[in-house]
């Protein structure tokens, strides 16, 4: 007798006239993972593993047969990897007070990938005191940057106050950058938006800013840069 599930033209006509059953559909391989996640979201309520938190995969573990249960450790282990990384971004979250001593440690062994930006400042300048408050909300927005602050007379000896408020940034504990006195910041009127763009620059964070708040202040900021260079070569900054 001839297969019924053979292809032939024969068979087409007589499937056709319903007189044999259609042909059995073949299984893919993607049909066998649709199945899979099909009954996987069927026991967990219709929600996706991938959607689920590292408590819900927990709840469900007993749930699980072992034919599911690779992808079900797969899952696991990525929600603990990502929970492990978010910790490790948000250790920092404030502007922390620092003096000379604390230098190497919080700014040289800082840690593989650690921004640090460092303020020396004076907390009798008003302008100071400006950038203090914005450091304080960009540190609490950006938990994953060690924010620090030192006052001038602590952490430099003899540093000129017209170079104050100076800014230092850290990578790893290489000075990358450097902002020094007033006229970098553009005075009074300078913005915590302008300094996340200042520091978005130099890659010490990831802005949502799409462009500088103030184009000025960039100018600003370059000619000041060009033309005043730091002076004072006997100051002890160096050490820093």
């Amino acid at each position: 007798m001839q297969d019924p599930n053979a292809d032939t033209e024969w068979n087409d006509v007589l499937r056709a006239k319903g007189i044999i059953p259609p042909k059995e559909k073949e299984v893919s391989e993607e049909d066998i993972v649709n199945i899979l996640e099909t009954t996987i979201q069927n026991k967990t309520s219709g929600k996706s593993f991938e959607d689920m938190s590292l408590d819900e995969l927990n709840e469900k573990e007993d749930d699980i047969d072992e034919e599911e249960e690779r992808i079900f450790e797969e899952y696991r282990r990525q929600r603990m990897a990502e929970m492990k990384q978010a910790q490790l971004k948000a250790r920092f979250g404030e502007v922390r007070e620092i003096s000379k001593v604390d230098y190497v440690t919080e700014v040289n062994k800082a840690g593989e990938g650690v921004w640090v930006v460092l303020h020396v400042y004076k907390q009798a300048i008003p302008l100071c005191k400006l950038i203090n408050q914005h450091l304080s909300a960009l540190a609490q927005k950006f938990p994953d940057v060690k924010f620090l602050k030192s006052v001038s007379s602590v952490c430099i000896p003899n540093y000129p106050d017209k170079n104050l408020p100076t800014l230092f940034v850290y990578y790893e504990g290489d000075l990358k950058k450097q902002y020094v006195g007033p006229m970098v910041f553009g005075g009074m009127n300078f913005k915590q938006d302008e300094l996340e763009w200042m520091l978005s620059e130099v890659g010490v964070l990831k802005t949502e800013l799409e462009a500088p708040p103030k184009q000025e202040i960039r100018d600003v900021m370059d000619s000041a840069l060009r033309q005043s260079g730091r002076g004072d070569d006997d100051s002890d900054e160096d050490d820093w």
